[in-house]
């Protein structure tokens, strides 16, 4: 038995060496991807447009994107993930697949396959652990490991997860955010809360139809977002012209939308983030708790970039909110590392079985 575990081993070792290994962000609106000793070679939407005459799928990620609410009726651009979580099993597959494609420089023919690193959101269930699993497997992959976004992003931002310290990470992606304490290698607490960047666009979406009865898209909301929308008043005010449909008249019009209007429109679902962050804090050990009040609160995701937020937590939780390095990038960055680093970052996995394809 020792000897055939041995030889599985070599096996696998030489495998290794040759194959391209890949880490993957596989994230509600964008996704990223790794390749062992490259870095980040793909950052794309997570969109898929598919005709549904025929099922067949027309274009993946920027190119799908593009389509999104300019396609005829048969043709729809769809996020196959919603909340972090897989929602259409053969359109995530398809999509893997095509970025596993297209990171993969050496194009062996019977070459092995990569071994690949997703991360997922806290507190998903094994079944959907299984599904992103099935996914990656069957879209190319030779083994597959997950790791938690939050784990991912403070590896990420060089913190040390592994020392017995207290680490304290807020991660805010497209449809999640992850808010979690991390000490020794492990998630202490984690808490998982569907509001995000997307629900702060779709906020955008309502209030503009009730406050002004027009119409807007989610291309729209997110330019007001990124643009104007902020967390907390500043001194610089902002305007940003508003185009859509009103809904009485059903012609089309433009007016003008303030800063202060953004956060207005914000307000209640970031302070469903700010509660969620109290709410870990009081369940944070006293010892990992006076740690977190000298290294900080740190921020990642897109979502940590939406202007004064880091200003507002700070004030909210009396402890410094720091956004990490390039924060958008952080979770496949910090997956990338587990990748160059397996053998030694192995703790910081979810513990899974890891699968295999088929023989």
């Amino acid at each position: 038995m020792s000897l055939l575990s041995n030889s599985k081993n070599k096996i696998e070792k030489l495998a290794s060496r040759f194959s391209e290994d890949i880490a993957i962000d596989l994230g509600t609106a964008n996704s990223l991807v790794y390749v062992r000793g490259r870095g980040i070679v793909i950052a794309e939407p997570s969109v898929v447009a598919v005709n549904q005459k025929t099922g067949q799928i027309l274009a993946i990620g920027s190119e799908a994107k593009e389509m999104v609410g300019r396609t005829p009726a048969h043709i729809v651009a769809t996020r196959p993930l919603v909340s972090g979580v897989v929602s259409n099993f053969e359109v995530t597959e398809q999509m893997l697949r095509y970025f596993i494609e297209k990171a993969q420089k050496k194009k062996f023919l019977f070459g092995p396959r990569p071994r690949i690193i997703i991360g997922i959101p806290c507190g998903v269930t094994e079944v959907e652990k299984k599904s992103v699993q099935d996914a990656a497997v069957n879209a190319g992959a030779r083994k597959v490991f997950l790791i938690e976004q939050p784990m991912a992003a403070a590896i990420g931002a060089k913190l040390a997860v592994q020392e017995a310290v207290g680490n304290f990470i807020v991660d805010i992606g497209g449809g999640t955010t992850e808010v979690a304490v991390i000490s020794l290698g492990g998630i202490v607490i984690a808490k998982s809360l569907r509001i995000a960047g997307d629900k702060l666009n779709n906020d955008i979406i309502q209030f503009s139809e009730r406050e002004y009865k027009l119409l807007i898209g989610e291309r729209t909301a997110e330019e007001v977002k990124t643009t104007i929308g902020s967390a907390y008043p500043s001194k610089e005010k902002k305007q940003l012209p508003l185009r859509g449909r009103n809904l009485i008249t059903g012609l089309p019009e433009e007016l003008t939308i303030s800063d202060e209007a953004a956060r207005r429109a914000m307000e209640k679902s970031i302070k469903q983030i700010i509660n969620n962050i109290k709410t870990t804090i009081e369940e944070t050990p006293p010892e990992l708790l006076a740690d977190i009040m000298k290294r900080g609160i740190y921020l990642a995701g897109g979502g940590s970039l939406l202007r004064g937020l880091d200003t507002l937590i700070t004030k909210e939780t009396k402890m410094p909110a720091v956004i990490v390095d390039d924060p958008l990038t952080a979770v496949v960055r910090g997956a990338g590392k587990v990748l160059e680093n397996l053998d030694d970052l192995q703790e910081v996995l979810v513990e899974t079985d890891y699968l295999e394809p088929p023989r």
